[in-house]
């Protein structure tokens, strides 16, 4: 994970017909357009065969294109019950078997929330789950040293996972890195990130996680819609009433020569929106 990545999460439908959506075509085109990463998320569950993962994964390796998985949004480790440590891990566990196939790196999870109780209950709560579910997964037969669990940022304030909860997970084992998602942060800091916020982050990271987990983790850009509740919706780069703007990541990222992936979430214009990112960070 030497050379910073550029890809979309999705695929953008007015560049293919509708019945012609589909990833293998997406991957074509990454390639195309001199991208080197995409994201498949299985956001409502796993509705594909280990099979094709592994087809398409072929496809990424000749083309040299790395393939992230977003697993499930169902995961909530902050749920008391005890069903929910035992519902994510199965969902984590298929989410790894999933990126093997695919020949990826980064499995990318959302936490949970908050509910009713205090946040440290909750937090002290999720930090056990972490730790039980990353041991259990090391006792798997398959299990891939190469691969990387990445705990996203939130952004809604009853959600759990500001930036410095994740960084603070993210030091529990060697297999977590963080997935800093800035429209998301922005959320939270109600549109009020900017280049020092985001190197205020990175410098925390850099203290917490190391020089590796920091240089190399992962990235959602979007510009997100908000309230005072945090994440309304995700928009497309074009978009002037929201943010954040790219290029004051781009400047902390060239300052502190960091490497990362980086895949946009826009709500309908993930490829043109990463190309627009790429230029930016080539440019500027």
């Amino acid at each position: 994970m030497e050379k910073i990545k550029f890809g979309p999460s999705g695929i953008q439908e007015n560049y293919f017909l509708k019945q012609n959506r589909k990833v293998s075509n997406a991957l074509v085109w990454i390639k195309e357009a001199n991208l080197n990463a995409f994201e498949y998320c299985f956001g409502k569950g796993y509705n594909m065969k280990i099979s094709t993962a592994e087809q398409l994964g072929k496809i990424a390796v000749n083309n040299n294109i790395t393939i992230s998985v977003h697993a499930p949004y169902f995961i909530n480790l902050g749920n008391p019950s005890e069903e929910s440590e035992e519902k994510a891990f199965n969902m984590i566990s298929k989410g790894l078997d999933f990126l093997d196939a695919f020949k990826g790196e980064h499995l990318v999870i959302h936490i949970g929330s908050q509910g009713k109780e205090e946040r440290s209950v909750v937090l002290e709560r999720i930090k056990t789950r972490i730790l039980n579910i990353v041991n259990r997964l090391k006792l798997k037969d398959n299990f891939n040293k190469k691969t990387f669990i990445c705990l996203e940022t939130m952004g809604k304030f009853s959600q759990i996972g500001n930036y410095k909860e994740i960084i603070d997970f993210c030091s529990l084992d060697e297999m977590l890195i963080p997935t800093f998602d800035f429209g998301h942060i922005n959320c939270l800091l109600q549109g009020k990130l900017n280049e020092e916020e985001i190197e205020n982050i990175f410098k925390y990271s850099f203290e917490k996680l190391g020089e590796f987990k920091t240089k190399n983790s992962h990235i959602h850009f979007s510009k997100i819609k908000f309230s005072n509740k945090g994440e309304l919706a995700h928009l497309n780069y074009d978009s002037t009433e929201f943010g954040p703007d790219f290029k004051d990541l781009n400047k902390v990222i060239k300052k502190l020569n960091l490497t990362p992936t980086i895949i946009s979430e826009s709500t309908t214009n993930m490829f043109d929106d990463i190309l627009t990112i790429k230029k930016i960070y080539e440019e500027n």
